[in-house]
């Protein structure tokens, strides 16, 4: 998994409109980058939820919030228009970002294993550096907790 001062390699994704989001087109402000398994699952529907209720503290703080899973550009835009989502949501199909930032791992669910997305969160400050990871995430109560950390960020 990228760790905290690790330069952002460079990707692209298609957003939920099929538009790619490149980081090189995106660099030089916040980025808030959460990765999660599926959408309209349980946990997956709360944290965006909350990313698209804390979306304009994190635009007044100049940052970008980013949702990424497996799914495709179509299940997004189903999601989105489902759950009234006002975030990003990129469509890592072949898994590339996942592979990238480390998230794609060996789970464990009900004594099965699997491979699958480790719901993890990431910071990217505007030089494109990792400044902050969550690794594992409980979804209560963690976009406010990543609010917080990016102004703490910022103040530094």
């Amino acid at each position: 998994m990228l760790e905290v001062g690790t330069q952002v390699p460079d990707f692209c994704c298609a957003n939920q409109d099929e538009e790619e989001i490149c980081l090189r087109d995106i660099k030089g402000r916040w980025i808030v980058l959460y990765f999660y398994p599926k959408d309209n699952t349980p946990g997956c529907t709360t944290e965006a939820c909350d990313f698209t209720a804390a979306l304009p503290d994190f635009e007044a703080l100049s940052a970008i919030v980013l949702g990424v899973s497996p799914d495709s550009a179509k299940m997004h835009r189903n999601f989105i228009e489902k759950k009234s989502l006002k975030i990003t949501l990129l469509a890592d199909e072949d898994k590339a970002l996942c592979h990238t930032f480390g998230v794609w791992q060996l789970k464990k669910f009900m004594g099965k294993e699997y491979m699958g997305v480790v719901r993890s969160t990431f910071i990217i400050d505007p030089q494109g550096k990792v400044a902050a990871v969550w690794k594992n995430v409980k979804v209560k109560g963690h976009a406010e907790e990543v609010k917080a950390k990016l102004e703490l960020l910022q103040a530094s």
